[in-house]
């Protein structure tokens, strides 16, 4: 997970609990195409396309189950590389403010100079000291990477 320069971090138990949901979803849809007799009554017909048809579908929900624990964080003196779900970012570490992960939050954020906040879905607190560690380490180097950066001036009025 962590190296000297590197930093990354997927979510573990977020993972395995998609592709065993995905295992049992696919499972289900399997044993009802296999209990899909070929018969006809009075409102439909049910054919061996149907059988093939809905362990297609069953296939498509398993993979659209798995597709959900793909996020990953990836980071380097360079930068990070957060991929969300269907969002992929990239930033310089002069971007970023702070790498925050609160007390009752479900997963880290990182919380940019220009005030936005991107959810950093890979860093779970399910996933306990594993996900400890990928947040010191992000903060590690995001502080290596800043340490040259000029001091921001004082504010007029501190809130």
């Amino acid at each position: 997970m962590t190296g000297n320069d590197r930093v990354s971090a997927v979510p573990r138990r977020m993972r395995l609990l998609c592709v065993l949901l995905g295992a049992v979803v696919l499972g289900v849809m399997v044993y009802v195409a296999l209990g899909l007799k070929e018969t006809t009554n009075t409102v439909v017909t049910y054919r061996t396309s149907d059988q093939f048809a809905i362990v297609g579908l069953g296939l498509v929900l398993a993979a659209g189950i798995v597709l959900l624990g793909r996020s990953r964080v990836d980071a380097d003196l360079g930068g990070v590389v957060v991929r969300n779900i269907a969002v992929h970012h990239r930033y310089p570490w002069q971007a970023v403010r702070a790498v925050r992960f609160d007390r009752k939050a479900t997963w880290a954020s990182l919380l940019l100079e220009n005030g936005d906040e991107i959810s950093v879905h890979a860093v779970q607190v399910f996933d306990g000291e594993y996900a400890v560690r990928a947040v010191e380490g992000l903060r590690a180097l995001r502080e290596r990477a800043r340490a040259d950066d000029p001091v921001p001036p004082p504010l007029l009025y501190d809130n």
